[in-house]
């Protein structure tokens, strides 16, 4: 669905992606990993065209800047990291906006476009936040929302920074189902995370950032390596033997290397 092939990205005259390639695929859910600074943010805006850049990024076969943008706002919905919300609305009201690529000039709201959004309430657990003023929400309740929004638009790819980063972990656990079920109905997501546990446990496939470049791309399993976790991170973890795949980050090299 989504081709990127040797991007590059320079904010600022600091290279922020180099040479980055990779591939998303229908029915997928990548996770895209790397410290801060990584880049992996920079590379979610220039997929959108929302920054500069050169090399390819192909969507359904189209280069990106070439499809019109109010296809691509149905096409491609996006949740920035820690985005703001600076009316006064309700959440009801938010999550509907995810509905407005779909809607010609005044045109109201279909039914389908209201089972949409109450479904999305209920699957996000905002049903009961629905006539709250988004600026009252805490932080975690607000990430909801947005994503909330984002999910309503429907688009076959979803671009998503950091959606679980402010969430408790029952809500971490929700929210990643919910993004899983979403990829596996003929849709795509890319989410950029932090927690290698929640995203060895649910992405189907990951790609590890680092200084600006992919480094690596596959399962868990290929990417979560001991290896890859010493240079990328400085850290080194602990991995569940059972079939379950999981890794749990324990410790700084540094301090491992210092008690020995």
């Amino acid at each position: 669905m989504l081709e990127i092939e040797n991007l590059f990205v320079t904010l600022g005259a600091k290279p922020v992606v180099r040479a980055a390639s990779m591939q998303v695929h229908q029915g997928e859910l990548l996770g895209l990993l790397g410290p801060n600074g990584a880049g992996k943010s920079t590379l979610l805006r220039s997929i959108l065209q929302l920054i500069p850049s050169s090399g390819m990024v192909t969507f359904e076969g189209h280069a990106v800047q070439t499809i019109p943008l109010q296809t691509r706002s149905r096409k491609m919905a996006y949740l920035a990291q820690q985005g703001p919300v600076n009316w006064p609305l309700s959440v009801e009201r938010l999550v509907t906006l995810g509905r407005v690529p779909h809607l010609t000039s005044w045109q109201h709201l279909s039914s389908i476009d209201q089972k949409i959004v109450q479904r999305i309430l209920h699957q996000t657990d905002l049903w009961h936040l629905r006539n709250r003023t988004v600026t009252t929400l805490s932080g975690g309740e607000r990430t909801r929302a947005l994503l909330g929004r984002a999910l309503a638009v429907d688009a076959p790819l979803l671009l998503a920074d950091e959606p679980v980063a402010a969430l408790d972990p029952a809500h971490q656990l929700q929210i990643m189902h919910l993004l899983r079920q979403y990829s596996e109905s003929d849709h795509a997501v890319v989410v950029v995370m932090h927690d290698l546990t929640l995203a060895a446990r649910f992405c189907h496939r990951l790609a590890l950032m680092h200084n600006g470049t992919v480094i690596a791309v596959g399962t868990a399993r290929q990417v979560l390596t001991p290896e890859h976790l010493a240079a990328v991170y400085n850290i080194d973890a602990r991995y569940g033997a059972d079939d379950d795949f999981y890794v749990i980050p324990w410790r700084e090299i540094r301090q491992l290397a210092s008690t020995q």
